[in-house]
């Protein structure tokens, strides 16, 4: 019996007709503050290239353009930007749509011939995070250039290498950074395969099977500055991957620059003692006056992960998405994407600078490599070569050299050929052809570092080989976004001169 009052109750609340107050509020008002934050500019895009197409493929009359395109100049796109959702009209589009009719009645209507919100919608959030992924592909390859010259600062700085978290062996912090540099460079490819794949034209497909107006789909593709066209139509609407594919780059990206993160704030601890980051990116306590807290670094890190939460958030939305329309799924989806990709821009440009700006020492960095045992498996190396031992039992003997070592309170530069000799004695019942000269050498880790020099080694001549290498590459990938942006903003100049000079004929 309560539930009928109760049904009463929330009608008489929510209202008889669309959309229900609860819908509009859950729904319909994010959805129009997100869209005309970061989609109008693509509809109006959208709106100026197909009246282009219309007109020469004359499915409208010259005289009906011209009234049509001055109906879209006179839109006050401000007036738009900072209207507040009324539930007047459904959405942004049906807004627009209204104004249009409104200034120059019905024949604004032929603006919608052979379309429909699907393909307009999928075409306005590829548009978008075109836009998107320009930006975030300059931030990344700012910061690409901010490691470089990182590096190139730091070919002959001496450090120890880590794995499993512990002392390995011998490199140096430039070898490291071109590390987190090639990672970032897939990830630059990564990025530039996924904006090619999102920069194709879904306009046409209209509903899902195209029209029976002869329009030209190839025309709207080239009028947007798309890279060609999504062929089929049901595709068009439905395919998802665009969108997927962009969010998997961008996650891997964030988690590369994450993990890479993770040594930056260890090697800022007063017990690494290493990296000092700019006074500009630091924080003092409120309460201990000593602490220079790196909140930089530590914003950065929570930040990425929260960019790559949204980027799984999109790739969740998907998942539970059937094969077919998806434009009202994206309307909720597509907000986490943007905030991704603006994530991913502005934190690629604090890390910059942060690198840019912060000191590291050397000494300490070479005085550890020097005490450690990590050059270790060059004195294993070493007695292969003098002693013809096989590998394996080279390994025993350093291994018992570092364990007699430690218990001796030895650092690895104070290790002396009579202690390698009592470990060989143990492993092989004999001293060693080596030498005190060699033993001092398989110990020295410049020698380590000096000694490595196959491609990708240490090396400082390999690895300055490979900075001009990736100073090669970084330029190929600036070149390639600049053609890509200049391909997007001419072809958005181009829909304002041509209706221009209509309206002006």
């Amino acid at each position: 019996m309560n539930g009928g009052n109760n049904r009463d109750q929330i009608v008489q609340k929510e209202g008889h007709t669309f959309p229900g107050k609860t819908y509009m509020e859950v729904v319909l008002a994010p959805a129009y503050d997100e869209a005309k934050r970061h989609l109008l500019e693509p509809m109006m895009a959208i709106h100026k290239a197909h009246l282009i197409m219309l007109d020469e493929q004359q499915l409208i009359s010259r005289n009906e353009g011209k009234q049509i395109a001055g109906a879209i100049r006179m839109l006050d796109l401000q007036s738009l930007r900072i209207s507040q959702y009324s539930g007047q009209f459904e959405d942004l589009f049906f807004q627009v749509e209204h104004e249009l009719l409104d200034k120059v009645g019905d024949i604004a209507g032929n603006l919608h011939i052979a379309r429909s919100r699907n393909d307009m919608s999928i075409t306005m959030f590829r548009l978008t995070l075109r836009d998107k992924m320009q930006t975030a592909l300059s931030s990344v390859l700012f910061l690409k250039e901010e490691l470089l010259q990182f590096a190139s600062k730091h070919v002959d700085t001496l450090m120890i290498g880590y794995t499993h978290t512990q002392q390995a062996q011998p490199t140096t912090l430039a070898h490291y950074i071109l590390a987190v540099i090639d990672s970032l460079n897939r990830d630059v490819q990564r990025l530039m395969l996924a904006y090619e794949h999102c920069n194709q034209s879904p306009m046409g497909a209209a509903a899902l099977t195209t029209s029976g107006f002869n329009i030209n789909r190839e025309r709207m593709a080239e009028l947007l500055g798309f890279d060609g066209l999504i062929e089929n139509s049901y595709d068009a609407i439905a395919g998802a991957d665009y969108i997927a594919e962009v969010m998997t780059a961008t996650q891997i990206t964030a988690i590369t620059l994450g993990r890479f993160i993770q040594d930056l704030l260890l090697w800022s601890t007063q017990e690494y003692g290493v990296l000092r980051v700019s006074d500009a990116y630091v924080q003092t306590s409120s309460i201990m006056p000593q602490k220079r807290n790196p909140v930089s670094l530590e914003h950065l890190r929570s930040l990425l992960s929260s960019c790559v939460g949204n980027t799984q958030t999109v790739l969740t939305m998907i998942h539970n998405t059937p094969f077919g329309d998806i434009v009202d799924t994206e309307d909720d989806m597509q907000p986490y994407a943007w905030r991704s990709l603006d994530l991913l821009d502005k934190l690629c440009r604090l890390m910059g600078c942060v690198i840019a700006t912060a000191e590291v020492n050397k000494e300490v960095l070479r005085e550890r490599a020097k005490a450690s045992f990590a050059t270790i498996t060059e004195l294993a190396d070493t007695l292969v070569r003098t002693d013809a031992l096989s590998f394996r039992k080279a390994h025993h003997i350093a291994s018992n050299v570092v364990k007699a070592a430690i218990a001796q309170g030895i650092a690895a530069h104070e290790v002396t050929l009579t202690l390698v000799n009592e470990a060989a004695v143990g492993v092989i019942g004999k001293p060693l052809l080596l030498d005190e000269v060699k033993l001092q050498q398989s110990l020295d880790p410049e020698n380590f570092v000096d000694i490595r020099s196959l491609p990708g080694g240490p090396n400082r001549d390999e690895v300055r080989r490979m900075i001009a290498l990736r100073r090669g590459q970084y330029g190929d990938h600036q070149s390639w976004l600049k053609a890509a942006k200049e391909k997007s903003s001419e072809s958005l100049r181009h829909l304002d001169e041509v209706l221009k000079e209509w309206c002006d004929s």
